[in-house]
């Protein structure tokens, strides 16, 4: 396959991660959580309100209002404005659009904003508008949510390559262990792989602990030139590359495959660099099947070898391949669309110092992986991003 040129991303930084912090349940809007994180990245740079001169926002409780609906509430007037309601692909869409618009000069800097609120109705209410697809294949069987979606999804990828629960389990294990030394505010204790395979069945073969933990809260960060970035004095990553691809290997009866693979040889030549070259991975990972997925699309082991490759690593910050070193949301909880800034924000923080106690150990470059968008039997957007400690 011919790799097509296209231009770099020289001259970008990405910097100032945020997190609103979590909680369980919210009577408070995603507007709310979406204003917090400004004020927090604004704090947090030194900036004033009218610097933000792009803004880009994900979030799926924040109808009937889109992005310039947020401008009004928060007082912003940005010339470069984007939606991204698209699920767990959506920070890394984020990040490739900001760092586009200021190498072009249609902003000069960016707020990358992801909220969601939660609470009993606001969650139904989520589930029951999300797709035509996932409303119209699984409302008429009593299915409300995505459990039944991913168990699909989840056995068939068991048959295909022989996964075992165990396999998932040790993900969950380990992204455990990271979630500890984050402070996860949720999930405070270790989990053992015996208490994930004696934990009750939600949907087989999807049983407790495979199942992501929705919650309410906010991440954002910020996108500038790198030249805007030290005048600030702000610690900052660079963007090596980034790819994004929709409604991929449409023949597959069931999802197996991501979109990653179709353009992955343009993300590793964009960042010269190697699956090998890679020193830690930031998955989103809703289900322990679609990380599996991950390592296999994004070029660490081949179609149907995730579950070798699970059995022969240790995922922990301080493992043989550290993965998800907050926790992910598996440990952490999912914030909505927030979800999908969540490895963004962490991949920042291994690479600026922010990683306190979970640092990956001489750290310059590591890849952010975005799914999104489960209608029945596939997610439908997928992206990549390579970020790296500046030169």
């Amino acid at each position: 396959m011919a790799i097509r040129a296209r231009r770099a991303y020289e001259g970008v930084a990405v910097c100032v991660p945020v997190t609103v912090p979590y909680v369980r349940y919210s009577t408070r809007g995603a507007h709310w959580f979406l204003g917090r994180a400004v004020r927090a990245l604004l704090d947090a740079s030194g900036l004033r309100k009218d610097d933000i001169d792009g803004l880009t926002v994900s979030s799926f409780s924040l109808g009937p209002d889109t992005a310039v609906g947020v401008t009004q509430h928060l007082g912003l007037s940005p010339r470069w404005l984007d939606h991204l309601p698209n699920g767990g692909a959506s920070g890394v869409m984020a990040l490739r659009r900001a760092a586009r618009a200021v190498q072009a000069g249609d902003a000069s800097v960016v707020a990358c904003v992801a909220a969601d609120t939660n609470h009993v109705d606001s969650f139904r209410l989520m589930l029951g508008s999300f797709s035509q697809f996932a409303r119209d294949a699984t409302y008429p069987y009593g299915s409300g949510g995505p459990n039944a979606l991913f168990a699909f999804i989840t056995a068939n990828y068991m048959a295909r390559s022989g996964a075992r629960r165990e396999d998932f389990g040790r993900l969950c294990v380990d992204q455990r262990a990271n979630a500890l030394a984050y402070g996860s505010r949720f999930f405070r204790k270790p989990l053992t792989l015996d208490e994930y395979l004696a934990a009750r069945p939600i949907a087989e073969p999807i049983h407790l602990f495979d199942c992501v933990m929705p919650c309410a809260g906010a991440e954002a960060f910020l996108v500038m030139s790198e030249e805007r970035a030290r005048d600030l004095g702000l610690a900052y990553a660079t963007v090596r590359g980034t790819i994004e691809r929709h409604n991929a290997y449409q023949d597959d009866p069931v999802m197996v495959r991501g979109g990653w693979r179709v353009d992955l040889p343009e993300l590793f030549a964009m960042a010269d660099a190697q699956p090998d070259d890679i020193d830690f991975v930031q998955a989103y990972d809703d289900y322990p099947v679609i990380v599996m997925m991950q390592l296999e699309g994004l070029g660490f082991c081949e179609l149907g070898e995730g579950p070798a490759f699970v059995r022969a690593h240790r995922f922990t910050h301080d493992g043989s391949f550290p993965l998800n070193t907050s926790g992910g949301q598996l440990s952490s909880g999912q914030a909505g669309a927030a979800g999908g800034f969540m490895n963004v924000n962490e991949a920042l923080r291994q690479l600026t110092g922010q990683a306190k106690g979970r640092e990956v150990a001489g750290a310059r470059l590591g890849l952010v992986g975005g799914y999104g968008m489960v209608t029945y039997d596939r997610c439908l957007c997928t992206g990549a991003a390579i970020l790296g400690t500046p030169a």
